[in-house]
């Protein structure tokens, strides 16, 4: 979702882009736009990790015009973006192009810093599923603009990153390394929460996706319904990560995936609730404008454990994946 009014930049004109064959994208050069910046001579990356959904999705505070606030869940999982220089002419080879949203944030950035792409291939890779609630597209953006900044040697700029996403979508944090709570359509850090918070998941994706500008009218009626309660359970998730208690923070990881039932539900989400002390899970988490569920376990869970997991999930019709959420 795009909120121009978050960034208050001035940019030159947009860089042409053109296509150079099947499988990449090429941003051209621009007449009389400088670009020589200590280019590399051999291949750089861009990384970003995905998320989990969020530990927290709900009202910054109770009242009667509620903004959206995120507490995103990272995962170790991520997208990558590529850029080989091309000194000689040569074959193309048949890889996946930058994305549209990607291609628009280089834009962006060349237009931010007054430069021009050298000749050159972009590859990308990605394990992060489209329209489920791994933040896929937004990683894409934040691994683009990684890349560019290591193209030409410019040092990272969180606040270039941020105001680019602001031009771009609604976006996750997922361009920190560390726990935020996040206003995801003003792009604004609220408050940073660290690193030293950790959890082992078990989970499943459900069929089908989610558009979060259509449902964003619906969550803010919701939200303004249950404004106390999801007040209540944002106290208690900062006061977790205050004392560092991973249970905590899964105890209102879990109250704010049941708020999130009301409005939208996911199939798994009962079965999880009502075998969770079996399974000896501290919580379960949520994408909560997507298609996750999943548990929350503050030790790993040991094989027996994991095997009994995946038949659980299994018997639900759904694949059990595993995976380390969150930094510690």
């Amino acid at each position: 979702m795009r909120d121009t009014a978050a960034s208050d930049r001035s940019f030159r004109p947009r860089v042409d882009v053109s296509s150079d064959g099947p499988g990449q994208t090429v941003l051209g050069p621009v007449s009389g736009v400088p670009q020589e910046r200590d280019l590399p001579r051999s291949t750089v990356s861009g990384v970003c990790h995905g998320t989990l959904g969020e530990l927290y999705q709900g009202p910054l505070r109770a009242g009667t015009d509620p903004e959206i606030a995120v507490v995103s869940f990272p995962v170790n999982r991520h997208s990558w973006v590529y850029f080989t220089p091309r000194t000689a002419a040569g074959s193309t080879p048949h890889t996946p192009p930058l994305g549209e949203k990607s291609v628009e944030a280089a834009r962006l950035f060349l237009d931010r810093y007054g430069l021009a792409m050298p000749p050159g291939e972009w590859r990308t890779h990605s394990e992060l599923p489209v329209g489920v609630g791994m933040a896929s597209s937004t990683a894409d953006i934040v691994a683009t603009l990684r890349c560019l900044f290591r193209v030409f040697s410019l040092p990272y700029d969180v606040h270039v990153v941020i105001g680019i996403l602001a031009d771009i979508e609604r976006a996750d944090s997922v361009f920190l390394d560390e726990f935020a709570l996040y206003l995801s359509g003003r792009h604004r850090v609220v408050r940073r929460l660290g690193p030293d918070i950790g959890f082992h998941t078990a989970y499943a994706t459900e069929p089908g996706t989610v558009d979060t500008a259509a449902v964003t009218p619906l969550l803010l009626d919701h939200y303004r319904r249950r404004g106390d309660e999801y007040q209540r359970c944002l106290t208690d998730l900062l006061k977790g990560f205050d004392s560092g208690d991973p249970a905590a923070v899964a105890r209102a990881a879990t109250v704010s995936a049941t708020l999130s039932q009301e409005v939208l539900p996911k199939a798994t989400f009962g079965s999880l609730q009502a075998h969770r002390e079996r399974f000896g899970a501290d919580g379960v988490f949520v994408a909560h404008t997507g298609c996750l569920a999943g548990y929350l376990f503050g030790v790993r869970p040991r094989a027996e454990v994991k095997s009994e997991l995946s038949a659980f999930f299994h018997s639900l019709g759904h694949q059990c994946t595993f995976a380390q959420g969150g930094y510690g």
